[in-house]
């Protein structure tokens, strides 16, 4: 099922449920808009941006979003428009912007970049915690994307898009991560891994740019179950609503003008999967 038709993104990602407003929103980051349907009447509302925006997260205890921007991780609201810069973690990288995101049970948020172009292995994963404060973690990422976390919280799972590859990490109990190894090498007629997210039973749905569809796989790496989609470059996929039973999946028309609903925010059957709650940001 197609989502508020009349919204065709560019580059369509960073999909985000809120509880608070039953409400989904995604970004699309060519386009510089940020977007939000509501699930309680399918109203929608835009917002101009004034850079490419690659994502949103709630906040825990304060009203408004943090984003990720070409310029780095910024405090937004949206009614008025308001961005407050936090911190650009690659002033020595013009060329890089952010790209993806997830929160983590802490309330930290992990985010990656990613080389504009895609002709340099500049991307990193950064950390932004409660205090404002940036870490780097890894590096040497053509394209980030996905970061996810299992529902037991021992493992974080990252994507090079570019290489084709889904990484998984050890999660400790503080929270760091650590032994970083190859845990799907995609096919190449699946595409490529893009953004992803965990539902309740710990497999991993992943969006498949250029392979038109999205996968559920095993917490082994299984791939169990895909679901076709009509536009061939899928961004992201997420669950929403009051049970976290509706999957919610972006696309791309970016290069696509031969794709009619490329672009599109659909909705797809999750066959009775249910996914996890966000997390929000404590800072």
């Amino acid at each position: 099922m197609i989502i508020a038709p009349h919204i065709r993104c560019q580059l369509g990602e960073g999909l985000l449920w809120s509880a608070r407003e039953s409400a989904v929103y995604w970004v699309d980051i060519i386009g510089q808009r940020v977007h939000r349907y509501s699930l309680a009447d399918g109203a929608t509302k835009s917002w101009t941006m004034p850079q490419k925006t690659g994502w949103l997260v709630e906040r825990r205890a304060k009203p408004g979003f943090i984003a990720g921007m070409q310029s780095g991780f910024v405090e937004l609201t949206l009614d008025p428009l308001m961005i407050r810069p936090i911190a650009d973690p690659e002033p020595h990288l013009p060329d890089n912007r952010m790209n993806d995101c997830c929160v983590d049970h802490h309330g930290n948020i992990w985010a990656g970049t990613m080389d504009v172009p895609i002709e340099k292995a500049t991307g990193s994963l950064y950390r932004l915690d409660s205090a404002h404060q940036v870490t780097k973690h890894d590096s040497d990422y053509l394209v980030t994307n996905g970061p996810a976390f299992s529902p037991a919280r021992d493992y974080m799972y990252h994507n090079d898009t570019g290489r084709g590859v889904v990484y998984r990490f050890d999660v400790a109990v503080d929270g760091s991560i650590a032994n970083k190894r190859e845990f799907i090498r995609f096919r190449e007629d699946w595409g490529v891994p893009d953004g992803m997210t965990v539902d309740a039973e710990g497999c991993l749905w992943i969006a498949h740019w250029g392979g038109s569809c999205v996968s559920r796989f095993t917490p082994d790496g299984e791939r169990q179950r895909w679901i076709t989609l009509p536009a061939s470059q899928i961004t992201n996929c997420m669950f929403a609503g009051d049970q976290l039973d509706r999957l919610f999946v972006t696309s791309a028309a970016d290069g696509k003008p031969d794709e009619p609903l490329a672009g599109s925010l659909f909705e797809v059957d999750s066959g009775g999967v249910t996914g996890l709650a966000p997390n929000l940001f404590a800072g």
